[in-house]
């Protein structure tokens, strides 16, 4: 399991389903949790390469049958793919959709489209979008006809994040700085941010991008050549911790589900500037700058506005965190969650 967003809601929401026996089963080992990953029971299909998806299906369907599972929840679209096809026509399964499918690499491929549909139809299965856009985007980019369907929000556990302070400037710098994180891949677009960067030279504003991908050599490469007050710190446990440290909170995604990342920020009362996409601006409401993805310029200007703009700031982020708490808390997840666990289990 890596570090997603997925994962993470995952690892979190296991210890408080203690009225279940809940067996993990992964298609493949690695594990970046270590021993906060704890399930009653873990197995592992070892998939490996997507050509050994049919043994994945026939690996699962058989450990359903022997561990007689009463109940299946399938997060991420090759677990989801495998599951459809494994889960036997008598047992509720329950499918967490966590991004937008119109703008996913991975459902723009004709056979995971393919697989998808006939998984779709060989067993009707529980649909939980993690936001509203995400919910109606996939049936309408798929031409799914619904059978359940259920919006539940991504959360964040303010418990862990309750005795971390609340951002201050640090003492002694006059340099606004910024912190972003997320993975360097598609769709985080960190290439935006580093390009906007190049009109901010003579600002004394500075850019810390946390995490690692595929497109790190890349990024580094345009870091270097426009000399740009950008760093990659590359990937750290807990990243959001570190917020605090910073001024503002910033993302230009081209497409999300539902950002956990922007969860945090908005909980440790941070100001944002987040890309104008849907799922950001049904997250925060008002409660972010939003910026145009198609204009570098747009960022720069909304930026040095905010740096110079306090009570902004402080508005802003004391709105988030009152929306993070009304809305989007582990509690109202669970509470969701348990309830269409009860339906699928009593097939309602």
């Amino acid at each position: 399991m890596g570090r997603g967003g997925a994962e993470v809601m995952l690892v979190k929401v296991l210890p408080q389903l203690k009225e279940y026996h809940n067996i993990v089963v992964t298609l493949n080992p690695q594990n970046h949790f270590g021993e906060t990953f704890q399930p009653d029971e873990y197995h592992c299909l070892h998939m490996g390469s997507f050509k050994n998806f049919p043994l994945a299906v026939l690996r699962l369907r058989k450990f359903i049958k022997q561990h007689q599972v009463d109940l299946v929840h399938s997060h991420l679209f090759t677990s989801t793919l495998v599951a459809r096809l494994a889960v036997p026509a008598g047992i509720p399964l329950v499918t967490t959709i966590h991004t937008n499918v119109t703008a996913s690499n991975e459902y723009k491929k004709w056979y995971i489209k393919l697989l998808d549909g006939i998984g779709y139809k060989a067993h009707k299965s529980t649909i939980i979008g993690v936001s509203a856009k995400v919910l109606e985007q996939y049936f309408e980019f798929l031409h799914h006809t619904p059978y359940k369907k259920h919006l539940l929000y991504t959360f964040v556990d303010t418990k862990d994040l309750e005795n971390l302070p609340i951002p201050e400037k640090t003492a002694g710098s006059n340099t606004f700085r910024l912190i972003a994180i997320g993975s360097l891949r598609y769709p985080k677009n960190q290439q935006y941010l580093i390009n906007a960067f190049k009109s901010l030279q003579e600002e004394n504003i500075e850019l810390h991008i946390y995490g690692d991908g595929i497109l790190r050599t890349q990024l580094e490469q345009q870091i270097n050549e426009s000399k740009v007050k950008v760093v990659l710190k590359g990937e750290v446990e807990d990243a959001s911790k570190l917020m605090p440290q910073y001024d503002a909170y910033v993302m230009s995604s081209e497409f999300e589900g539902f950002s956990l990342s922007v969860l945090e920020a908005m909980a440790m009362q941070m100001p944002m500037l987040l890309s104008d996409i849907p799922s950001f601006r049904e997250q925060c409401a008002d409660t972010a700058i939003f910026f145009d993805l198609n204009d570098t310029a747009d960022f720069a200007g909304k930026l040095k506005a905010l740096v110079k703009n306090g009570p902004l700031r402080k508005t802003l982020a004391l709105a988030a965190k009152e929306r993070v708490m009304n809305n989007f808390t582990l509690e109202h997840h669970m509470k969701g969650l348990r309830k269409i666990y009860a339906e699928a289990l009593n097939g309602n």
